[in-house]
């Protein structure tokens, strides 16, 4: 655990007690601050007090003697109304920070040039994130991964001469860092996302951007107008900057020419490394974050040699492009984690004759974007409050059915792929790509990932839930 000592012998209040709630509240404790924490929820509160955290009701309390208030990222800050802590501390003029911007403080305080790479986008992070922990760790260095996957922040090992920490940064969590200063900062992509807690697409890629304004070393993704705008003002504010491309070849970066990296420098191109062999990183998608994970692991010194090592070894992620059965020519790819329609193209591109599992609760803009790519689906089954409005986009264009629950799609979808003569390759994929957030039905999208996964090994009783493309 990272003790928070920017606050020691002041008052801090501190609102929402899940994970990261939890453990900034214990690491501003252990830091010696006097930690009032809260939550809505009473069994949250009831938790919290039962691990020592002192727990109180803000909402009456005196406000004034708050040297700082630390929210959660998954409280509203501006939209679609600020949450009411966030009002009260801004009625006294208290500071709303994170659990980030802790660790920022406490990084510049132990060891400010130790290694810290912050990872945002709309999509790709949690991919981009593991796997450069991963060649990182492969080739000996000593690695701290979390944020906003798996480990809280302030959860991991203290900064320190050596350590390299590789932290996945959401939107969220960066408008809570104002002080956010990665020596490298990725930002792999910006499409609409979260603007129901951003309120428009301009300020969601403006808190994106601010990863790379406080970063020594700018790794970005010129593939969308957005990122390649914030790549280019980088560059003018002086900052050494990388592109990354799937699309055409850049000319200072990694660019990728289907399944073949290339690195640009010094005026030269050279071909770094075929990814064709390595299942896990299957898709255009995956070569973004595989060209960002060579751009950072090269400025952090490794060797190319270790950095192919890495690469060819790294296992995937579950609940993205991660292969969960076969049965005869029937693959079953459960890709949960795609919650919007960018995501789902990722995967809807990967793959030549699909039986489409799609809907929850929707995102805005649904699926009509992915229209170019309806000819790859041989049929739809839908599920969730989506599936009214997505029968509407596909009818006429793809055969679909309501299956109503995940469980019924999965089976519908299984059948109609056994008997399909036309796969292309010998190959038919069952995908669960939702282009929906899992709200309706599960939690999150782990819990439906999982369910996927339950529902094809009644099928395929030997699936394997680690197997990824």
């Amino acid at each position: 655990m990272i003790s928070a000592t920017s606050f020691a012998d002041r008052d801090v209040a501190l609102f929402g007690l899940g994970a990261s709630g939890l453990s900034a509240a214990h690491a501003l404790l252990s830091g010696g601050a006097r930690v009032h924490a809260f939550d809505d929820m009473p069994e949250r509160r009831q938790t919290a007090a039962s691990s020592g955290i002192p727990v109180v009701d803000l909402k009456s309390t005196n406000w004034s003697k708050f040297d700082a208030l630390v929210l959660a990222p998954g409280v509203p800050l501006t939209h679609p109304t600020p949450h009411w802590s966030v009002n009260f501390a801004r009625q006294q003029g208290i500071p709303v920070i994170g659990d980030i911007e802790l660790f920022c403080r406490e990084r510049k305080r132990l060891a400010p040039d130790a290694p810290f790479v912050a990872i945002t986008g709309t999509n790709g992070k949690s991919t981009t994130t593991a796997l450069i922990s991963h060649c990182l760790a492969h080739a000996g260095h000593d690695v701290a991964m979390g944020g906003n996957i798996g480990v809280p922040i302030l959860d991991l090992l203290p900064p320190a001469r050596g350590r390299v920490h590789v932290v996945e940064c959401s939107s969220y969590q960066i408008d809570l860092a104002p002080s956010l200063d990665p020596s490298i900062g990725v930002l792999l992509n910006i499409t609409p996302d979260h603007l129901d807690r951003h309120g428009s697409l301009e300020h969601y890629a403006a808190v994106k951007e601010r990863l790379i304004a406080g970063s020594r070393l700018a790794v970005v993704g010129v593939d969308d107008g957005l990122s390649a705008v914030v790549a280019d003002r980088a560059e003018q504010a002086g900052h050494e900057t990388l592109r990354l491309c799937v699309r055409h070849p850049v000319t200072h970066g990694v660019y990728a020419e289907g399944s073949k990296l290339h690195v640009a420098e010094d005026g030269a191109q050279r071909e770094f490394y075929d990814l064709a062999p390595v299942t896990s990183l299957r898709g255009a998608h995956n070569a973004q974050n595989a060209a960002a994970a060579v751009a950072v692991c090269r400025a952090l010194g490794l060797t190319d040699k270790a950095i192919h090592a890495g690469l060819a070894c790294f296992p995937g992620l579950a609940h993205r492009m991660q292969v969960v059965g076969r049965q005869g020519v029937v693959l079953f790819v459960n890709d949960s984690k795609a919650t919007n329609a960018d995501a789902a193209e990722r995967a809807l591109t990967s793959f030549e004759r699909i039986y489409w599992i799609a809907g929850g609760r929707a995102k805005a803009g649904g699926i009509a974007p992915l229209a170019p790519h309806f000819p790859r689906i041989a049929k739809a089954y839908l599920i969730g409050e989506a599936a009214e409005d997505f029968s509407g986009v596909l009818d006429g264009h793809v055969p679909f059915e309501r299956s109503g629950t995940l469980g019924a799609a999965v089976e519908a979808a299984a059948r109609d792929a056994a008997a399909d003569t036309r796969a292309e390759a010998g190959e038919a994929v069952v995908l669960l790509s939702p282009a929906c957030s899992s709200f309706d039905h599960f939690p999150d999208f782990e819990a439906r990932g999982r369910a996927f996964v339950d529902a094809v090994r009644r099928i395929v009783p030997q699936a394997n839930e680690q197997e990824s493309v």
